[in-house]
């Protein structure tokens, strides 16, 4: 079973930096009217919650730059950005690498406990598996939005 959660992982990633490979600055920047958020904080928010729901929730050590809360947390939005977000190259550099790192440090470990999280539309996750899982759903959502922004991008 783990191998099938590491593989879906591995595509969903790949599909998510196929769509925006080789995006302008002003396409990953642009917000257009109706959002909150541009293609940039989306690529940065997966990657904050994927690192979060894996790593953290099972108490392992994260690779997260002290800035992605404040740029990329719930809630944050770049029109209130202070401070510089990383490039493309960087965020696709940290998206290609983290299934790997997942997949490496929880290989048979998906069953294991940990402390519980009732996230916002009411799932409760008790094991790494489940809170890695959901990254799927999590991602798949941003994904959608990263579409939409893509495509209003110019307009």
């Amino acid at each position: 079973m783990d191998q099938i959660v590491f593989k879906q992982i591995k595509f969903v990633r790949s599909v998510t930096v196929r769509a925006v490979e080789g995006l302008s600055e002003g396409t990953l920047n642009s917000i257009p009217e109706g959002f909150n958020n541009n293609i940039r904080w989306n690529l940065g928010h997966i990657y904050l919650v994927q690192e979060k729901f894996a790593f953290h929730s099972a108490r392992e050590l994260m690779q997260l730059p002290a800035s992605f809360e404040r740029l990329f947390a719930k809630g944050t939005k770049p029109a209130e950005w202070n401070e510089e977000p990383p490039t493309l190259e960087v965020l696709l550099e940290m998206l290609t690498e983290q299934p790997k790192r997942i997949q490496e440090a929880f290989h048979n470990r998906l069953s294991e406990q940990v402390t519980p999280l009732t996230t916002g539309s009411g799932l409760t996750l008790n094991s790494i598996g489940e809170f890695i899982n959901f990254t799927l759903y999590h991602e798949g959502m941003h994904f959608n939005t990263i579409k939409l922004l893509n495509r209003f991008a110019d307009k």
